[in-house]
């Protein structure tokens, strides 16, 4: 199943760790050496793909393809079934069976085991908590008035562990660093545990840090750094966050409050991009930095104000399909800047050749490409992706909202994407489709689908022809989550 053609190996010293470390909701465009020094100069030192492409606009889908090698229609995770199961292999499983010590930290509520993310990893830790725990105090945290805190925590209080659910509390209301939405302490453990470990096996770490999703709220100093003259933190601040009450009409937003929500946005990469270089240097200080393999990438990107979108749902512009992406160490040292099409569902293949890890059920499920630079085939012409079902579905903007705008009912479709060098093709299981050329429009503004009718025509056959030959997984319906975790993923503006 793999479209990897084989790897021509250049002999080189065997690199022992993998670090995988995920900016959630990261776009490319926003990246830059002001905007995240560290992985900037990550890139300088290492191979930087420019052109990265992610398979689904949204955590849940991405995070999937990128543990597993294959496509959204193939894995299953999606808006209407909200689960990776175990039918397919993932990554940490590869490392895990080749001796690897596999620890897994994420902070998006999505990359927990409740949602079938803990396979293969020795632990999967919530990072944004100070004791482990399944149920989440931050509905108490973000509450807005006294009253309402204390509704919360009458709710959750006993749910669990009422000890430990306290002491989550304490930390998120009184010690967590303004602004942080569990990066902090995710790597203060990681650090901890570099230097805490004694055993001589090497290491699969997995990292997905979440600033830079919704909520904007970077800490003051980062978000000053990106603030207009004439506008103070305090007023882009202000502004409603509510991504799917926006797309609904429920409120409106003006170009200036778009304009100090990006640079909220890029203050909140500043911020990520500090934890980064803790990283780093934990990991250099702790002698482990010159036998890593250290990848870097976002999930997916982010609409803020552009197409008329706010957030990461219902379409597949760039802004959300364009992401970061850095690998330094071993064979990716002074590779400098690759301009090939690459997805991020390339990375389980890259991940094992970068540590001569064969794996054959997770090669055999992929349909990557290894991104070695010693790997032998062809670069791609094309990439893909997929929006298999709308997250929140139609009926659960219906529920919040009543009557929708008519825009907000043409969502609830099934979208594919292909994007080549020249041309990018989107079209949806209504009929929708919309064409651009990159080369001449980057920000897909001109549709000339009705232009170019042929060219639509000829990427749509591609397109379908892509999809014809998988195996679709069939599972369906909605996945049982605790009340707590339903609270966290509706501030996170997914449900």
């Amino acid at each position: 199943m793999s479209e990897s053609n084989g790897r021509e190996r250049e002999s080189h010293e065997p690199v022992q760790n993998v670090v995988l470390v995920v900016l959630d909701t990261a776009r490319a465009r926003s990246v830059s050496e002001r905007t995240m020094p560290t992985l900037s100069a990550l890139a300088e030192e290492g191979t930087a793909f420019e052109r990265a492409f992610a398979t689904a606009p949204w955590t849940l889908p991405s995070h999937a393809s990128l543990f597993t090698g294959t496509y959204t229609s193939e894995h299953g995770a999606h808006g209407g079934h909200t689960y990776l199961d175990d039918s397919v292999r993932t990554v940490a499983e590869a490392f895990a069976d080749a001796g690897y010590e596999t620890i897994g930290v994420s902070n998006n509520t999505w990359i927990t085991e409740e949602f079938g993310y803990d396979r293969g990893f020795d632990e999967l830790r919530r990072g944004w908590q100070y004791l482990q725990s399944d149920v989440d105090m931050g509905t108490v945290v973000r509450a807005e008035h006294l009253g309402w805190k204390l509704e919360a925590l009458r709710d959750r209080l006993f749910e669990g562990n009422p000890f430990v659910n306290v002491a989550n509390l304490l930390y998120s209301e009184l010690i967590q660093p303004q602004g942080d939405d569990g990066a902090a302490r995710a790597t203060d453990w990681i650090v901890d545990w570099l230097g805490e470990r004694d055993d001589d096996s090497p290491f699969f770490l997995f990292c997905n840090y979440l600033e830079p999703h919704v909520e904007y709220d970077p800490p003051r100093a980062h978000a000053e750094r990106f603030l207009p003259d004439d506008a103070s933190y305090e007023e882009a601040r202000a502004i409603r966050q509510d991504p799917r009450a926006y797309d609904c009409g429920d409120y409106e937003l003006d170009e200036r409050d778009f304009r100090l929500l990006r640079a909220l946005y890029r203050g909140e990469l500043a911020y990520v991009d500090d934890q980064l270089g803790r990283l780093r240097r934990a990991l250099e200080e702790h002698g482990q930095w010159e036998n890593t393999v250290l990848v870097v990438c976002g999930d997916h990107g982010e609409n803020v104000g552009e197409h008329g979108f706010f957030g990461h749902q219902y379409n597949l512009y760039d802004t959300l399909l364009h992401v970061p992406l850095v690998c330094h160490g071993g064979p990716f040292t002074g590779g400098g800047r690759r301009t090939e099409l690459v997805q991020l569902l390339d990375l389980p293949e890259t991940l094992l050749d970068a540590v001569d890890i064969e794996d054959p059920e997770l090669r055999e499920q992929s349909r990557g490409r290894s991104l070695h630079p010693a790997a032998s085939h062809e670069p791609r012409d094309a990439v893909f992706a997929e929006y298999v079902s709308p997250q929140p579905a139609i009926e659960r903007l219906e529920d919040r909202f009543g009557d929708l705008p008519e825009r907000v009912y043409a969502f609830d479709r099934k979208l594919r994407a292909i994007r080549t060098t020249e041309y990018k093709y989107v079209t949806g299981d209504d009929g929708f489709e919309r064409l651009h050329r990159v080369t001449t429009d980057p920000l897909e503004r001109t549709d000339l689908a009705t232009e170019e009718p042929e060219t639509a025509a000829r990427l749509g056959e591609r397109l379908a022809e892509q999809f014809a030959g998988l195996e679709e997984a069939t599972h369906t319906g909605d996945v049982a989550m605790r009340a707590s975790t339903a609270e966290r993923l509706a501030d996170l503006g997914y449900l």
